[in-house]
């Protein structure tokens, strides 16, 4: 008789137990758990659960990549997501292109004078002279050649005039590789436009662009190879550094040359980023 008591208690532990087991193992996905009005759930916002049409109510959770989550809000062949922001976003850019057309100078870039031949390779330029025997190769790229516009507003919230915005001009770094037909490097110079013009003397003319280094580079080189000496203009004697700028505006390499250049860049880049614009806009529009 104490035996069967034992087992008969045994037995009821032993149910009680399966049965705590099995609602911890009741899956997610169990209607009784996911229902609003439990207790235990926790408030969606705006997640891809919630943007399904089945709802919390259904007791169905999709897959985070579900194609009918992240189905076009405008039905198009492409195939891809068209939403009311892209139609805005569309609408904007078209008014941004009309605009940057208008105030373009010229649909033509601008030539060099001096005998300079321009190759152009996207966003990259590049600029080739022969002069007695050497040959002269200017090449700069436009991608970040806007020097951003650190003026402050002296009242916070207002716009500034149309006419009072200042002009937009590209002051590309650019490099200056001079090669003589016996030798077998080249003597490479790399430029940029300071903030501020640069002069050494009382009555001299202020440089417009300056030299950053100055260096032997094996001929026909795409690469800066850094295992040459590279000597830093930082810490340069005025002297050296002035016959060096003289060396340059012997070659055509001066101030005039300076200024247009960043005519000539600025067009390029006026143009890429128009170009870009409408890359831009038939990317997201909906055909």
């Amino acid at each position: 008789m104490l035996k069967s008591v034992v087992r008969a208690v045994g037995a009821a532990v032993r149910i009680s137990t399966a049965t705590t087991s099995t609602a911890r193992a009741l899956p997610l996905s169990c209607p009784t758990l996911r229902s609003p009005s439990s207790a235990t759930t926790r408030p969606f916002t705006r997640s891809l659960w919630m943007l399904n049409n089945n709802g919390a109510s259904s007791g169905y959770r999709p897959k985070l990549f579900s194609s009918k989550v992240l189905s076009p809000s405008v039905s198009c062949g492409c195939g891809g997501l068209h939403t009311e922001g892209d139609k805005a976003f569309g609408s904007f850019l078209v008014d941004e292109i009309k605009e940057e057309k208008k105030i373009q100078k010229t649909k033509t870039l601008p030539k060099m004078s001096g005998g300079w031949e321009l190759e152009m390779n996207g966003t990259e330029a590049k600029l080739t002279r022969n002069v007695a025997g050497e040959k002269v190769t200017v090449t700069f790229n436009v991608n970040n050649s806007i020097p951003p516009n650190f003026e402050e507003e002296a009242e916070q919230g207002q716009q500034k005039p149309a006419e009072d915005e200042p002009e937009i001009v590209s002051t590309p770094n650019f490099v200056v590789e001079v090669t003589k037909q016996a030798a077998k490097h080249s003597l490479v110079f790399d430029c940029h436009f300071p903030e501020d013009e640069m002069s050494h003397g009382e009555g001299e003319e202020s440089d417009i662009f300056a030299i950053r280094e100055v260096s032997f580079q094996p001929e026909g080189e795409v690469d800066w190879k850094e295992t040459s000496y590279t000597l830093s203009t930082d810490s340069l004697d005025w002297a050296l550094y002035d016959h060096l700028m003289d060396f340059l505006a012997d070659r055509g390499i001066d101030n005039t040359f300076a200024d247009e250049l960043t005519e000539l860049s600025t067009a390029v880049e006026h143009q890429e980023y128009i170009k870009f614009l409408e890359d831009l806009q038939g990317f997201v529009k909906c055909n």
